[in-house]
């Protein structure tokens, strides 16, 4: 299986999202311009399914 984190961070970087502060665990806080909403993104992404929910929450369309 391939970890999904590493793309949907830099597909939030291209469209303006920032990460905002350390969450629980291993999770970073996120927040859209898009949509104007902070959203939790693992620091492991295993499924594709997981990966286009974080990119829905930011407003950017499916990716995986």
């Amino acid at each position: 299986m391939s970890d999904y984190a590493p793309d949907v961070k830099r597909a939030l970087r291209e469209h303006g999202c920032l990460p905002v502060r350390q969450g629980k665990g291993d999770h970073e806080i996120w927040f859209s311009p898009i949509t104007n909403r902070h959203f939790p993104v693992d620091s492991r992404i295993k499924s594709r399914h997981t990966a286009n929910g974080i990119l829905k929450q930011a407003g950017i369309p499916k990716q995986f």
